[in-house]
């Protein structure tokens, strides 16, 4: 029981690891005013109190890295990648420290002290990171899972192929369930008679994952009780495939379990939240970004001509399935749909403007949406808004695709910075398993993480069409 307790505690590695890199910070900064002062009391009493500093200045520097994309769990960076990051992200939070330095002077660092807190940082961060890359994929970090099923549903744990997606788990055995259709899951266990707990301890498990193909009359509820009992996890397979991959299998889920799982719930508190969310960051946005939104202008107008329009109006569908008109950078000719047909854009579209490429690459064409987030017809973050004539062929072929509409859209989202430009019906459904997430968990601190984690894709061009 121990053991499992001390498992339960390592099973956020990235958690574990922001919370080494925050203590790293802040100790960088003391080793920064020891090495200049060569007395940490004498540093205290030339410029005050270390440890508020030194907090602040973590603070700041570790909401920067999460804006560099370091702290998802299924990133595939090479470790050179993630030092650039790494570095990136040191110096963007630099940057914000020296803006906080000069509104408040009272909590400000000597320049030498910040020198040296940095190389410090820089450091002991590459170390850290270096051992966390060695580390991650080993079976300490990764829950030990029992898959009761071994039919068609269990294959689709199988499925998760990529080396990153499979990081935080590792499969210790199967037990085939009554029902269960032939499949080329895996080698199921032979169970000799003993009950699902037994083989459970037997496997040191940590976690029991139920994908029974089918549970009517089947479900062993008596065993899986006496599984959480002694302390064991049991989990329905579409809440452990929802949790490993961030999406909701729409080809798994049933209406039932749309309507009975945890989730799905806004309360006023929580739409207040979000509306003050997408005032202060679109003002804070707009106020940032109007010189680029200038450039940007200009730069159209260089390339097609004084009469050509800069910004481009589309009729999409918001909250509730209401049309509104997105605002968009023309980043197309201007006879793109001379026919008035809708057609999908695709990553290698002709129809797409030398200046056109660079602003879908950085998603400045998105910047004008800022308006429509002002308007209340768009959020900061929530599900792309499409347009009403694939709406309706995607509601006849997708199931739950309407869903997406029990929000408004988003100016970013759960599944942009998950999956790349979907151009395609197989690529929508994947964008919906995601969007699907968004909308079931959605949360203010959620929201936060979409926003810090959308710098990576502006900065690095990852999720970019």
């Amino acid at each position: 029981m121990q053991i499992r307790i001390l498992n339960s505690v390592i099973r956020a590695p990235l958690l574990l690891l922001a919370c080494v890199e925050f203590l790293l910070l802040c100790a960088s900064v003391y080793a920064g005013s020891y090495i200049v002062y060569g007395d940490l009391a004498l540093a205290a009493t030339v410029g005050g109190s270390i440890l508020p500093k030194a907090i602040i200045m973590s603070l700041v520097i570790l909401i920067s890295l999460i804006s560099m994309g370091l702290y998802q769990f299924n990133q595939r960076m090479s470790f050179r990648e993630t030092l650039l990051r790494v570095i990136a992200g040191v110096g963007a939070g630099e940057l914000v420290m020296w803006a906080i330095f000069y509104v408040v002077p009272m909590i400000t660092l000597s320049r030498l002290v910040v020198l040296w807190s940095t190389v410090c940082a820089l450091v002991g961060l590459g170390i850290v990171r270096w051992y966390f890359r060695r580390n991650v994929d080993e079976n300490i970090f990764r829950r030990k899972v029992l898959v009761y099923g071994a039919g068609v549903r269990a294959a689709s744990i199988g499925d998760m192929r990529r080396r990153a997606d499979r990081r935080g788990f590792r499969i210790v055995g199967q037990i085939r369930a009554s029902g269960d259709k032939p499949s080329e899951s895996g080698a199921a266990l032979s169970t000799n008679g003993k009950t699902i707990c037994q083989i459970a301890e037997e496997l040191d498990a940590d976690e029991i994952v139920v994908a029974m193909d089918d549970r009517r009359g089947n479900l062993p509820i008596r065993e899986l009780l006496d599984c959480r009992l002694k302390g064991f996890e049991v989990i329905d397979l579409l809440e452990f495939l929802e949790r490993e991959t961030g999406k909701i299998r729409v080809d798994l889920v049933n209406p039932g379990w749309l309507i009975f799982s945890s989730g799905f719930r806004v309360s006023p508190l929580r739409l207040f939240n979000k509306r003050m969310l997408d005032l202060v960051v679109s003002i804070a946005l707009f106020l940032v970004s109007w010189p680029i939104m200038l450039l940007v202008a200009i730069a159209i107008k260089l390339e097609d001509g004084l009469s050509a329009p800069i910004l481009y109006r589309q009729c999409r569908l918001g909250e509730g399935a209401v049309p509104f008109n997105v605002l968009k950078f023309r980043s197309m000719r201007e006879d793109a749909e001379t026919d008035g047909k809708a057609v999908w854009a695709t990553e290698e579209d002709t129809r797409i403007t030398k200046v056109g490429n660079v602003l879908r690459k950085y998603r400045l064409d998105e910047l004008p949406q800022i308006i429509n987030v002002l308007r209340g017809e768009m959020s900061l973050v929530g599900p792309r808004p499409e347009r009403p004539e694939f709406v309706t062929q995607l509601q006849e072929k997708i199931p739950y695709y309407s869903e997406r509409h029990a929000v408004k859209p988003g100016l970013t989202g759960w599944a942009q910075l998950r999956y790349s430009y979907g151009s395609t019906e197989e690529e929508t459904v994947e964008k919906l398993q995601y969007d699907l997430y968004y909308i079931k968990d959605q949360s203010f601190l959620l929201d936060l993480v979409i926003i810090l984690q959308t710098v990576e894709v502006v900065l690095w061009g990852k999720g970019a069409r």
